[in-house]
């Protein structure tokens, strides 16, 4: 039987929210081939991970061990890929779309000259041609779909950033550890990280289960006060679009969009936000939409499910006083 592969993105040992969706991705395409679902984790680092990838349905896990994987490098990772593909022979390799998981394979690709295919829908793959696969993906932030074959021996895929929700699998798999010392060009460790500066701990934009999002409409920087006090009561973050970065109200840490970041939360409020579509790109995958604005025939309101016409500046507060109230049994 063949198998595929999954490329798992790790932070010095913790599996990435999006590894998750990979994951299944790469669960489901080797059901419908047929083929034995291969997991693989770059670094020693990430080798605590695999019982997590068995639960996930990985029936192998591969884990590359060598002194130039000590952390993150998207050549030495190619190279590991490269090595272990040329004694596996995958019908595929895939990752989540994340900036790594996409320069990781974009890399990969180069090494064996063939066709990189970046953030495909998974609803619209259509294997059943056998050397041809069929398939939809996403380009310009979200702005066109590209209807695309793909031909090579090899599949190089990633899957849409939450385009899939993480599961794990019905029938687990057996997650069994395999290490391998993959060979690695010592050029190949042109990008070395040195040092890291941790951001304060606690939930993070793209991880977080109520963003809420502040636009041009909120006015100023320190009119951002009641957006932070209802994402505190709501135990979330605040966001914004990029004409508050543009502004200067806000660090460009909390875009949210195309040239910012992407979110998936439960809820995510947008104030005084109008919806460009750069912005709309990064919040598509939220959940609820929550939109408070005065203009009624905004994009935001339009694409929202729940909308408030009203400003921002007294709907926010009096929403964060009831919450407020209705927890303190008043």
């Amino acid at each position: 039987m063949s198998a595929e592969l999954v490329f798992v993105e790790h932070d010095r040992g913790a599996l990435v929210p999006a590894a998750l969706e990979g994951l299944r991705f790469g669960r489901e395409l080797a059901a419908t081939l047929g083929a034995d679902f291969h997991a693989v984790t770059i670094g020693e680092a990430a080798d605590g991970v695999a019982t997590e990838l068995g639960a996930h349905g990985a029936v192998v896990v591969h884990q590359a061990h060598h002194e130039l994987l000590a952390d993150y490098g998207a050549d030495t990772s190619a190279d590991a890929l490269a090595d272990l593909g040329a004694s596996l022979e995958p019908a595929a390799v895939v990752a989540c779309g994340t900036d790594r998981g996409n320069e990781v394979l974009a890399q990969l690709a180069a090494r064996l000259d063939a066709p990189f295919v970046a953030n495909v829908l998974p609803q619209d793959l259509d294997t059943a041609a056998g050397a041809a696969w069929e398939l939809t993906r996403v380009r310009w932030g979200g702005s066109l779909l590209e209807r695309a074959t793909v031909t090579a021996p090899v599949k190089l895929l990633t899957v849409a950033l939450h385009a899939v929700d993480a599961a794990t699998a019905d029938t687990p798999g057996a997650g069994e550890p395999k290490p391998f010392t993959p060979a690695i060009d010592p050029a190949s460790a042109v990008t070395v990280v040195r040092d890291r500066v941790e951001r304060e701990a606690g939930v993070t934009l793209a991880t977080a289960g109520v963003v809420v999002g502040g636009g041009r409409g909120v006015g100023s920087a320190e009119g951002f006060a009641p957006l932070e006090e209802l994402a505190a009561a709501l135990g979330g973050v605040v966001g914004c679009s990029r004409a508050v970065t543009n502004n200067g109200w806000r660090n460009h840490t909390d875009q949210v969009g195309q040239t910012g970041t992407r979110i998936a939360p439960e809820l995510y409020v947008a104030c005084g936000i109008s919806g460009a579509i750069q912005h709309w790109v990064g919040a598509m995958a939220s959940k609820k939409i929550l939109a408070v604005n005065t203009d009624p025939n905004a994009n935001m309101v339009a694409k929202a499910d729940y909308a408030v016409i009203g400003d921002l500046h007294t709907v926010v507060p009096a929403i964060t006083v009831e919450i407020r109230r209705r927890r303190s049994g008043g």
